[in-house]
């Protein structure tokens, strides 16, 4: 009877033992395997501190289609950088479609235009996106803007903006993207205020006003001049009346 007891206990400490071991092996796994995704986590915090055309950073060899496009993102063709500053979509009769894109060269500065096939892809180009206050501009063109959170200050060329340098304000919160830590291109918000300052003709269904700033565009027929609108920055268009 004794030896049917001990021959029991035997038994038992073996297979406790080799839970244990198992135990031991899954918690050393699970250990292991939390390195990377914990790793993977802290990335993704990372990347979300900035935002970029695309909406979240470029991770390299990620692609796009030409039919994807869109005026202000970075794409990488033939070892070079470009930012798509105009898109333009067609289809010639029974042909297929085709996109007529116009390309700045990021590290050159040069422009090039050229027509692609709809399912032609690039790779997106690995960009960073980060906020300033507008501070001013110097007369050489050169623009001041500051980090709220650091209050460091960097120069950029009034260029990266396009035709909406125009649109900066004091005090307004841009957006510049980074290349390689270089600045590569600059945008303003998509609604923005501004002033009527004169109107230059009318007619029953709208005016063509000229904007404190600069701009011609066309409004509503009960703007005057003196008003305030919004404007959408994109394409110059009258959105409404400015609340007071």
């Amino acid at each position: 009877m004794q030896a049917l007891v001990r021959h029991k206990l035997r038994l038992f400490n073996s297979n406790f033992n080799s839970l244990f071991r198992l135990s031991s092996s899954s918690s050393s796994y699970l250990h292991s395997s939390s390195a990377p995704l914990n790793s993977l986590a802290s990335s993704s915090t990372a990347t979300n501190s900035f935002t970029a055309p695309w909406s979240t950073i470029q991770r390299r060899r990620n692609r796009v289609f030409a039919s994807d496009i869109r005026v202000g993102n970075t794409i990488g063709k033939q070892g070079r950088i470009y930012e798509v500053l105009k898109v333009d979509h067609s289809q010639e009769g029974r042909g297929k479609a085709t996109i007529k894109v116009e390309l700045r060269d990021v590290l050159q500065g040069t422009k090039v235009t050229q027509r692609l096939g709809t399912n032609e892809d690039f790779e997106k180009a690995y960009v960073q996106e980060k906020t300033f206050m507008y501070m001013c501009t110097d007369q050489d063109g050169t623009v001041v803007l500051m980090d709220n959170d650091t209050l460091d200050q960097i120069e950029v060329s009034k260029d990266l903006f396009g035709k909406n340098a125009s649109y900066i304000q004091d005090e307004m919160k841009v957006k510049v993207q980074f290349y390689d830590d270089k600045p590569i291109s600059a945008s303003v918000p998509k609604r923005v205020i501004c002033t009527v300052k004169e109107v230059i003709a009318a007619t029953p269904r709208n005016k063509k006003v000229i904007l404190d700033n600069g701009p011609t565009i066309e409004v509503p027929p009960h703007i005057v001049a003196g008003d305030a609108i919004l404007v959408n920055t994109e394409d110059d268009c009258y959105i409404e009346r400015a609340k007071a």
